[in-house]
């Protein structure tokens, strides 16, 4: 519904990827509890469920899978037209079809270890990880171990639910010249995963609480931040960019880094960034997917990071 009215700054929006920096900060504190390692094989976790077609989850480790070396295909479902949307937005998968839905493919041409590219299926794998090491689902422990702690009330896992907490923005989806849908009333298609919404206020609450090391010792916290280089592809959304344990590295233009894992999912596009010592930080929140052209993508993504390299570049106090 277009009402014209601004978009509020207190508005709820799809976190999407965003939430694998949830993820990873949770295996990562528990490493540091000493109830799994980095270098456990998803074997060793989940026996039998990555295997065919040349995947194999004795060679795969945790590790592989947070900073996506794993090889293991990125094949969730997803829609590319109008009326894929509107047959799909609803289909509800659990976590083993999604992982099924991989392993029916070959793995990357690479070894694990060896190379790099992204794999949403490996942030699924790890979900179940957390729920076999812990008794309890990803989403629980994420709620125990960072938002509750920090105070985060307006980040919520959702579940199958297809809509968000009010106030929100409307979400858009651009498939083609004249071919602007609204997606907001949908299940994300991993829901056990990316059912979760937040704010601007949150998100830029939790990415200063990691960076300054209120969430993880400072020996996770450094895992975290050895990065490695990512594909040509994602080279052209992040340049200069590197993939750390499910936090993205990326060069500021005034000198140094930053530290971000932007998030797009049905309208929602989300790019953020934070300071090395946390102190600064700023989210930018879209409520328009520009994903009829790789052009579009490009100017959208590059318009959003420029903003976040200005806020954080000023030098002034914290940005949302």
């Amino acid at each position: 519904m277009n009402t014209g009215r601004p978009v509020s700054s207190g508005g709820y929006f799809r976190m999407a990827s965003t939430s694998k920096t949830l993820v990873a900060t949770v295996v990562l504190q528990l490493e540091a509890e000493g109830r799994l390692s980095l270098d456990d094989t998803v074997d060793h976790w989940l026996p039998g469920v990555v295997r065919g077609n040349g995947n194999d989850g004795s060679r795969v480790t945790i590790h592989h899978l947070l900073q996506h070396t794993s090889g293991i295909r990125d094949a969730l479902p997803g829609y590319t037209t109008p009326e894929e949307y509107y047959q799909q937005r609803h289909i509800i998968y659990e976590p083993k079809q999604l992982v099924d839905l991989a392993m029916a493919h070959e793995p990357e041409d690479f070894v694990p270890g060896k190379g790099w590219a992204y794999s949403n299926t490996g942030y699924v794998l790890l979900d179940m990880i957390i729920q076999k090491a812990t008794g309890h689902p990803a989403h629980q422990e994420i709620k125990n171990r960072i938002l509750g702690p920090l105070g985060l009330d307006r980040t919520r896992w959702t579940g199958a639910s297809p809509t968000l907490p009010r106030p929100h923005a409307q979400a858009y989806q651009l498939f083609g010249p004249g071919s602007r849908v609204d997606v907001t009333d949908q299940i994300p298609v991993d829901y056990a995963n990316l059912s979760w919404v937040t704010t601007t206020r949150d998100e830029n609450r939790f990415f200063r609480a990691l960076l300054d090391g209120r969430l993880l010792p400072a020996r996770q916290l450094a895992k975290m931040k050895q990065t490695v280089a990512v594909s040509a592809e994602v080279q052209e959304l992040w340049p200069d960019g590197r993939y750390g344990l499910g936090l993205v590295e990326r060069p500021l233009g005034c000198g140094g880094t930053y530290w971000s894992h932007e998030g797009g999912d049905g309208g929602y596009i989300t790019l953020n960034g934070v300071t090395d010592d946390g102190r600064r930080s700023a989210v930018v929140s879209m409520s328009e997917a520009r994903g009829d052209t790789k052009e579009h993508i490009l100017e959208q993504e590059d318009a959003a990071s420029a903003l976040i390299d200005h806020a954080l570049c000023a030098g002034g106090p914290n940005t949302r």
